[in-house]
C-alpha cells in the first residue's frame, strides 16, 4: 500500500493502472541493491606556463565543472536551492511523506497535471543515473524515462545514501553535479559564467537565478530567456519569504531588481589558449594520454584526462613563446602556401620552452590544429626531410670513432655513394648520385671546411667510413631513432643518405638533439609537464628527462666547434649568427622542398623548419619576399635562418654569454702541389737538406723524399697525409753542389719549392 501511494505521489500513473501490484511494487523495491557507487565527478583540468600563467582550461566529456566543498559555496545559495526544490530537506529523510501526499492530493485533483514528490536526495540520484549515462543516447534516455521501475530505484538508493551520508555531504554532491545550462555544471563553473564570480560570492538575486536553473536549465536560460528567466527568480524569491529565509521586505526588493548577468563564456579547451599556445597546450594534452607515467594503460590515461581537476604545471616559458611568436609572424604569412613551425628546448633539462607555427591554431581559414613541430602520435605530422642539419650527426659519430676535425679529403664535385652495410647486416651497392650545390670540386678540405660549405661529397665518404649502422646508432641515442613515432613504428631509413637528411624529422625533435652538444654530449628527453596535481591535490608523478651522457666531451666540443664555422663568415649561415656563443646548421632538401636552420646557445636550442606541409614535395621556389627582399632560393639561411635569429635574439636578451665548450681548430687543409711538376732547385748544396720538389739531385729529397738518401718516400713518411710532420717532405739525403733544374746535381741547400723541410 505504501509503495503504491510513494509513486502515484511521484507523479507516476497508479500502479493498478498498469497492472503493477503494491505487493510486487514492494518485491522489486526489496529487490534493488542499495549500493550506489557515488562519481568521482569530472572537472576542468587547467594548465600552466612555467611562470604560472594561465594557458588553457580544458575538460573531458563536454563538461566545465569546477567541484567546490560546500564551505566554498555561499550560504544563500544553499538555501536558494533548498527553498524551491524541497524546503523540509533537514527534517525528512530519503523520502519525505508530507511532500509526496501533498504532491499525490495536487496530481488526483489536477488531472493530467502531475507534481512530483522526489526530495534532493532523490534528484541527487537521477543525476548521478544522468552522469554516467555519459555521451550514450541510449543510457542517458534510460536514466530519464518516467517509469515506477526507474522511481523505486531512485528511492531505494536514495534510502541507502541517508543512511551512509550527511545532509550536508549530500547537498555539496547535489550541487556539484547539477547541470545548469551553457555548458556550466556544478555552481562554481555556473557562477563564473552567469555573474563572473565564485560561488562563495554570489548574492542573493544571483543565487535565486541559478536556484532556478536547476528544474529547467534550456528554458530558463537568462542569457536566451532573460523574462522567463526574471520570472523563474522571483519565483525563487517568493519561496524564500514564504519559509522564512528572507523577510518579505527583502524578497520585493530582491524582485525589483534587474537580472544584471555579467556573462563570461567559459574560454576551455587548447584553442582558447593565448599567444597561439594551443599546440603545446594540445601536446601537453596528448603526453598525459600517451605517456606511462600517467597510467600503464591507455584507459588508465584517458580516465584520469576525463575525471580532469588536474592542475598541469608546465615547461613553456611566456617570454620565449612571445619570441617565437613574433618571428614566425614577422617573416611568413599564415596564408602562405609554405609554413614555418619552431621550437625552443633547454640544454641540460629537456624542457620545452616555445612551439610556434605561422598558421596559427584553429580550424578556420589558414589555421589547423595539426601541430607540424610534433610527430603523429602528438597530434603532429610526419615530420620533414631535414637535408644538411643531418650532417651534424655524422660528425658527432665521426668523432666519437676517433676521426680528428683535420682529417682531410679529396672532395670532388660528383661522386658514387660509396657501398655502405646498414644494421640488419645489408649492403648497400654503390650508385650514382652524390653532389654538392656548385659544380666546382671543392678539393682537399677538412672537416671543418666541409661543415662550414655544406660539403655532400665529403660528408657521404665519411658516413661510409665511420659505418652506417653507427651513424644510425648516434641518431637513436639522440631521439632520432624514428621519424613517426617514438613507439618504433616508423624507423629510419638506412640508406647511404641518410647523412644528407633524407628522413623526416620534426623541430622538437632536431632542436632537443641539437640540446646534447650544447650540453657537452649529455642527452635529455623533452619534456613539457614539471608537475601536476590531481582533484584531491595529490602530486601525480611525470615523464622525466633521463638525462644521460650520448658521446664524449670531446665529441661534443668537436660538433660546437664545426657547427660554429657554419655561423662564422666562411659559413653558409654567416648571416644567421648571434650575438652570443652560438652554433648552428642549415639545411636545405631537393628542389628546396624544405629549408631548415638548427642553432644553440649554452641555453637555448632551436630549431626551425619552413615547407609546404600540405605537399611536402612541393619546392619552395621561388620564394616569397623576406623583410621586403624575394629570394630566388630557398636556402636554408634565407628562410629559416632569420626566424630563428630574431627569436634567439629576443629569448637571449638579458642572458649571460656563456661560451659553448669548442675543440681546438685545425689549420685549414690546402690542396698540395702536383708532384709531377718540376722546380729549380737550389745553387750551393750544403748537403742534408733537402732539394725541390722532385729532388735537388742524386741523393737529395723529393716533395714525397723520404728519411734516407736519395730514397723517394711514400705519403706515410713524409707525404701529403703522412706522419707527424704534416705534409711536407722528409729530411733530404747528403748534397753536393746544387743542379740547375733540380733533376742533374748532386744535392742541393733546398730548393725553390722544397726548402730546409722539402
Amino acid at each position: 500500500m505504501l509503495a503504491g501511494v510513494l509513486v502515484a505521489g511521484l507523479g507516476i500513473p497508479a500502479v493498478g493502472a498498469i497492472g503493477l501490484s503494491a505487493k510486487a511494487a514492494a518485491n522489486d523495491f526489496n529487490n534493488i541493491p542499495n549500493d550506489l557507487a557515488i562519481p568521482d565527478l569530472a572537472q576542468s583540468s587547467t594548465i600552466y606556463d612555467a611562470d604560472g600563467g594561465i594557458i588553457a582550461k580544458v575538460y573531458a566529456q563536454g563538461q566545465n565543472r569546477t567541484s567546490v566543498p560546500l564551505g566554498k559555496i555561499a550560504p544563500v545559495m544553499q538555501n536558494a536551492l533548498i527553498d524551491i526544490e524541497d524546503h523540509r530537506y533537514y527534517q525528512h529523510g530519503a523520502i519525505d511523506l508530507e511532500g509526496t501526499l501533498r504532491a499525490l492530493t495536487k496530481n488526483a485533483s489536477a488531472g493530467a497535471t502531475t507534481q512530483g514528490g522526489s526530495t534532493l536526495t532523490q534528484q541527487y540520484v537521477k543525476n548521478v543515473f544522468i552522469y554516467e549515462a555519459g555521451d550514450s543516447p541510449s543510457k542517458l534516455a534510460e536514466a530519464t524515462r518516467q517509469t515506477t521501475g526507474r522511481k523505486i530505484q531512485e528511492l531505494r538508493y536514495a534510502i541507502k545514501l541517508e543512511e551512509e551520508l550527511s545532509k550536508q555531504q549530500i547537498l555539496d554532491d547535489y550541487l556539484n553535479i547539477t547541470y545548469f545550462g551553457e555548458g556550466a555544471y556544478g555552481v562554481e563553473a555556473a557562477s563564473e559564467l552567469y555573474f563572473s564570480v565564485h560561488a562563495s560570492q554570489l548574492t542573493l538575486t544571483q543565487a535565486a537565478l541559478l536556484a532556478g536553473l536547476e528544474q529547467s536549465p534550456s528554458e530558463y536560460d537568462p542569457t536566451v530567456n532573460p523574462i522567463q528567466a526574471l520570472q523563474r527568480r522571483n519565483e525563487v524569491l517568493a519561496a524564500m519569504a514564504n519559509y522564512d529565509t528572507i523577510t518579505q521586505q527583502q524578497a520585493a526588493k530582491a524582485e525589483a531588481t534587474p537580472l544584471n548577468l555579467k556573462v563570461t563564456w567559459p574560454r576551455t579547451g587548447c584553442i582558447t589558449a593565448q599567444q597561439d599556445e594551443g599546440f603545446f597546450c594540445n601536446y601537453v594534452e596528448d603526453v598525459v594520454l600517451q605517456d606511462p607515467a600517467f597510467g600503464k594503460t591507455a584507459l588508465a590515461r584517458q580516465a584520469l584526462w576525463n575525471q580532469g581537476g588536474l592542475q598541469i604545471h608546465t615547461t613553456l616559458d611566456p617570454v620565449d613563446q612571445a619570441a617565437e611568436n613574433q618571428a614566425v609572424a614577422d617573416n611568413v604569412l599564415a596564408g602562405n602556401r609554405a609554413a614555418a613551425s619552431t621550437t625552443m628546448v633547454q640544454p641540460g633539462t629537456g624542457k620545452i620552452l616555445a612551439m610556434a607555427q605561422s598558421r596559427p591554431y584553429g580550424d578556420g581559414n589558414n589555421q589547423t590544429e595539426i601541430n607540424y613541430n610534433a610527430n603523429a602520435d602528438y597530434n603532429g605530422g610526419e615530420g620533414f626531410p631535414t637535408g644538411s642539419v643531418f650532417k651534424a650527426i655524422t660528425a658527432a659519430t665521426a668523432l666519437e670513432e676517433g676521426v680528428p676535425l683535420s682529417y682531410t679529403y679529396d672532395a670532388p664535385a660528383t661522386a658514387d655513394y660509396p657501398p655502405m652495410t646498414d644494421c640488419s647486416g645489408h649492403v648497400h651497392p654503390a650508385v650514382s648520385g652524390d653532389m654538392n650545390d656548385t659544380s666546382e670540386a671543392p678539393g682537399y678540405i677538412n672537416m671543418v671546411q666541409a661543415m662550414a660549405a655544406s660539403v655532400n661529397t665529403y660528408f657521404v665518404p665519411l658516413e661510409a667510413k665511420v659505418g652506417l649502422c653507427n651513424v644510425v646508432h648516434m641518431a637513436q641515442s639522440m631521439g632520432l631513432s624514428y621519424a613517426g613515432s617514438p613507439n618504433g613504428l616508423v624507423p629510419l631509413a638506412q640508406v647511404q643518405s641518410l647523412t644528407l637528411g633524407v628522413n623526416a624529422l620534426t623541430p622538437l625533435q632536431i632542436a632537443n638533439a641539437y640540446a646534447t652538444f650544447a650540453n657537452n654530449g649529455v642527452y635529455c628527453n623533452a619534456i613539457a609537464i614539471t608537475g601536476v596535481t590531481d582533484a584531491n591535490g595529490k602530486s601525480l608523478p611525470v615523464p622525466s628527462a633521463d638525462c644521460h651522457r650520448v658521446m664524449r666531451k670531446s665529441t661534443a666540443a668537436g660538433v660546437n666547434t664545426l657547427l660554429a664555422s657554419v655561423v662564422s663568415d666562411e659559413g653558409t649561415g654567416a648571416t644567421v649568427g648571434i650575438d652570443w656563443s652560438d652554433a648552428g646548421k642549415t639545411g636545405t632538401t631537393n628542389s628546396d622542398d624544405q629549408a631548415w636552420f638548427a642553432g644553440y646557445t649554452k641555453q637555448i636550442s632551436d630549431a626551425t623548419v619552413v615547407s609546404n606541409p600540405d605537399n611536402p614535395n612541393d619546392s619552395l621556389d621561388p620564394w616569397f619576399t623576406i623583410s621586403g627582399i624575394e629570394y630566388p632560393n630557398a636556402f636554408g639561411y634565407l628562410t629559416s635562418g632569420p626566424i630563428w635569429k630574431q627569436a634567439m635574439t629576443a629569448s637571449m636578451n638579458g642572458k649571460p654569454n656563456i661560451e659553448l665548450s669548442f675543440a681546438p681548430r685545425p689549420g685549414d687543409a690546402v690542396r698540395p702541389p702536383d708532384p709531377t711538376s718540376t722546380y729549380t732547385g737550389g745553387d750551393n748544396g750544403d748537403g742534408g737538406n733537402g732539394g725541390g720538389d722532385n729532388g735537388g739531385g742524386a741523393n737529395g729529397g723529393g716533395y714525397n723524399g723520404g728519411a734516407t738518401d736519395g730514397n723517394g718516400g711514400t705519403d706515410t713518411t713524409g707525404g701529403i697525409f703522412g706522419g707527424t710532420t704534416g705534409w711536407v717532405g722528409g729530411n733530404g739525403g747528403n748534397g753536393g753542389n746544387g743542379g740547375t733544374t733540380g733533376t742533374t746535381g748532386t744535392g742541393g741547400a733546398g730548393g725553390t719549392d722544397g726548402g730546409n723541410n722539402g
